[in-house]
């Protein structure tokens, strides 16, 4: 060891009687301190205007350190470019100068001499490593609540990719005796091994080779926050590969011995690293740490139950794949590396996982033959000129007669789809047509439930009144909030069944979690209101959801419960808007229902109810009521008096450049049509009737009420052992299909879905909620950063160059 620690030590006194470490060095700490301040100076500034800027101000760490305009982002791109000047003259230096021969007739033994250097290679990366700890000392103090576990991981990520590149320059030093070409060999060598895992991803077996050898994004899970043993055994191994070839490489030197030998020897050291690294990526052998204050690379405690819950048998995973959908890219023959990291975090938690694909090509419902070339006259020859494209052969697809032999994917549409199966049971897992594609937690917990339950909650929707139908696309229809399979939340993707009940002929299912009635617009016969009445009476939870100018369809039914919907309709004030778009705000009560809900409240997200009704109740009658939805208390009144939404195109009343008040009372207008004001102005229009010029405004003449409005409460109480739930909403448009894929905003579906959370006691959807980022503000201000930005990449970088250059003229002197 004292030999291995006295050529290290001669090796950096080598290293720094050189310009080039002082120089790295400090084009390094130049560098980091341009990303760092930059990111911090953002912040700053965002922070001191205030303002709705306020609301980015997120996960500041990760913004600072992560990614590609992140500290280490930008480092560890650019990292390859140092690493080569430092190692070119390791082993070079000594063979091109004809020292290697003294070192080879000195008792010093070779791994001692390529261990030693190596250790120098580690202490001038530890340098590195320093450097950046300044910065990460710097985020300590001028970031509240920053992730430190997060940047340690991130740190040690760091360290160990420049371990490995400089295990990789030592080798490549010990090829040539010219520097510059050694600089070169590294070059290539980190090309090859960032770029290994995209080869040969067909082949299974070489396939697993080329992956643990491919270095590109090892460091991704260190830098997010989490420790994996697969990733540490990974970067040891090539750190052994690298120097064990080392060690042979000047054995061959010194040693006559046959070819077949010495390359047995580089073999060997190969493939020993390859089986240890095979072994330590079995999912059951493989340990994890999750070093992120809110746990955000490991799967919520409430899947991890789920996953629990399967037990020792294996879960069987295939993707069906269609050449010929939108999203074959998933399932492509690249894809394989990205599958496997889509499920290694629940595979830590359940080790069987097994992932299969058929691949095959027939017609795609969902996006019919967009994806086709044009010239193609049938399937079959747009199939073929497909894998032209993509480099595969037709013969590894099946085609549309096998595929429908073997499985039966026209009601998914034939999309991209995963069938799960454990014990003989079988359900679908889908992806979605948003930003994220992929399921969440969320999706894939409901999936695994399905999977383990023979009983899911099934939520029934009335027919027969000409209600909201489940298995429509229109507007006003409910397909999207029910059973659509493309949208994420969709009860069917959220782990709820749905059906529809026709109370003129059937009874009401036994054991439903809940009952909906969506703006019947025809009276309820008698009939159906006894039925319902019954449920009601039985303790049956239930969701009714009227719309203005319907109150007298719904309220006969209400009355029993106390509730009414008003007679009118709710307005609004809004410039942007017609009057009747209400934009109800959530009550903290609702933020009860679900997590999403609560933040939903925090941010003030506002439900869209285009058209809605106030709700009225008795406050002493049966069951115990609670507002969820409440209006704006100075934009917002009910007009009893007849309203025609035909006629509004805007909502906002001007007179001259501000809002027209007459006797306090709020009052707003529109343009005519086309968008040009009525003659005269709106001062003209005094005196004359303002609906007919498209004119609406509170007149509490007229029997208006002022705001604030509820327009949606639930209802409880005890009865046959359990809490009866029962929601009541003015408007039936907060949920179809145009609110909810765009209409809308994002608290629609969110509040839906809670809804029906509640109505089923919590046990959908599944939790998969974080604590939110503590890292939402900075300490300083723009002008201590400035200061700060100076003392980093002036002061400290000069007075390394000052200390840099005496100790080189001292030692050129000597």
């Amino acid at each position: 060891m004292k030999t291995i620690l006295r050529v290290a030590k001669t090796e950096l006194k080598l290293l720094f009687y050189s310009p080039i470490a002082w120089f790295l060095l400090v084009v390094f700490l130049i560098q980091c301190g341009v990303v760092y301040f930059n990111a911090i100076e953002s912040f700053a500034r965002t922070q001191e205007l205030g303002g709705p800027g306020l609301r980015y101000m997120d996960a500041l760490t990760n913004r600072a350190f992560l990614g590609k305009s992140g500290l280490f982002g930008s480092v560890m791109q650019n990292l390859f470019l140092y690493v080569p000047l430092l190692t070119m003259s390791l082993i070079s230096r000594e063979t091109g100068s004809g020292t290697i021969k003294l070192l080879y007739s000195s008792p010093v033994k070779v791994y001692q001499i390529i261990l030693g250097k190596y250790l120098s290679m580690v202490v001038y990366s530890l340098l590195l490593v320093l450097v950046i700890g300044l910065f990460l000392v710097c985020a300590s103090l001028q970031i509240v609540h920053p992730e430190t576990g997060m940047l340690l991981t991130s740190l040690l990520g760091f360290f160990l990719l420049l371990c490995a590149y400089a295990a990789i320059g030592l080798f490549m030093s010990c090829l040539t005796t010219y520097q510059v070409v050694a600089a070169i060999c590294t070059f290539v060598m980190i090309g090859i091994l960032s770029y290994i895992g995209l080869l040969w991803q067909r082949i299974a077996f070489v396939r697993e080779l080329t992956y643990f050898l491919s270095i590109n994004g090892r460091t991704q899970k260190l830098l997010s926050g989490l420790i994996t043993t697969k990733d540490l055994v990974y970067f040891l191994a090539i750190v052994y590969i690298f120097l064990g070839l080392s060690i042979y490489k000047l054995k061959a030197g010194m040693e006559s011995k046959p070819a077949l030998v010495k390359a047995g020897r580089y073999v060997a050291v190969v493939l020993s690293a390859l089986l240890i690294g095979y072994v330590a990526s079995i999912p059951s052998l493989t340990g994890y740490y999750d070093a992120t204050f809110n746990k955000s690379r490991t799967v919520v405690p409430a899947v991890q139950k789920v996953l629990a819950d399967l037990g020792d048998d294996p879960l069987e995973v295939t993707s069906y794949v269609n050449l010929l959908d939108q999203y074959a890219y998933l399932g492509g023959p690249d894809s394989y590396n990205d599958n496997e990291s889509r499920w290694e975090h629940y595979r830590r938690f359940k080790s069987n996982i097994h992932l299969h694909k058929v691949s095959y090509y027939d017609s795609a419902f969902a996006n019919t033959y967009s994806f086709l070339p044009h010239e193609a006259k049938n399937l079959k020859e747009a199939a073929e000129q497909l894998v032209k494209m993509n480099g595969t052969r037709l013969s590894d697809y099946l085609t549309p007669e096998q595929i429908q032999k073997q499985i039966n994917l026209r009601s998914e549409d034939n999309r991209y789809v995963m069938q799960l199966k454990w014990k003989n049971k079988t359900t679908w897992l889908r992806i979605f047509d948003d930003q994220e594609v992929w399921p969440g937690e969320t999706e894939v917990a409901a999936a695994l439930k399905r999977l383990e339950q023979a009983k899911l909650p099934v939520i029934g929707f009335v027919t027969g009144n000409l209600e909201r139908d489940i298995n429509k696309l229109g507007d006003r229809e409910y397909k999207g909030l029910t059973n659509l399979n493309g949208f994420r939340y969709s009860l069917v993707n959220q782990g709820f069944d749905v059906q529809t009940v026709s109370l003129e002929t059937d009874e009401i299912p036994q054991g439903i979690a809940a009952l909906v009635i969506a703006d019947p617009r025809l009276a309820l016969p008698p009939a159906t209101l006894s039925k319902l009445q019954q449920y009601i009476n039985n303790g049956g939870n239930l969701l009714i959801a009227g719309e203005p100018g319907r109150q007298d369809i719904v309220n006969p039914l209400l009355s029993q419960l106390g509730v009414q919907l008003t007679q009118g309709t709710v307005l609004e004030a809004n410039k942007e808007e017609m009057p009747n778009k209400v934009k109800a705000l959530l009550t903290p009560f609702a933020g009860g229902f679900f997590k999403p809900v609560a933040k939903a409240v925090a941010d003030s997200l506002p439900v869209h109810m285009p058209g809605v009704a106030g709700v009225s109740w008795k406050p002493s009658g049966a069951f115990a009521v609670q507002p969820l939805l409440v209006t704006d208390a100075q934009n917002s009144w009910n007009r009893v008096k007849p309203y025609d939404a035909e006629m509004m195109t805007s909502g906002v009343a001007v007179e001259g450049n501000g809002a027209v008040a007459q006797g306090g009372a709020v009052v707003t207008t529109v343009v005519s049509g086309g968008g040009r004001p009525s003659p005269g102005g709106p001062r003209a229009a005094q005196g004359m009737d303002r609906d007919k010029l498209g004119m609406v405004s509170y007149s509490p003449a007229d029997g208006d009420v002022k705001g604030p409005l509820t327009t949606a409460v639930s209802l409880t109480r005890n009865i046959n052992g359990r809490q009866q739930r029962i929601v009541v909403a003015g408007d039936a448009d907060f949920m179809s299909n145009k609110q909810l894929s765009g209409g809308g905003g994002k608290a629609n579906f969110v509040f839906s879905l809670s809804i029906f959370s509640w109505l089923s006691y919590g046990e959908f959807p599944i939790d998969a909620t974080r604590p939110d980022n503590r890292d939402k503000r900075v300490k300083v201000t723009l002008d201590d950063v400035n200061t700060i930005r100076t003392l980093f990449l002036w002061i400290i970088p000069a007075l390394i160059v000052a200390f840099a250059s005496v100790l080189l003229i001292r030692r050129k002197r000597r």
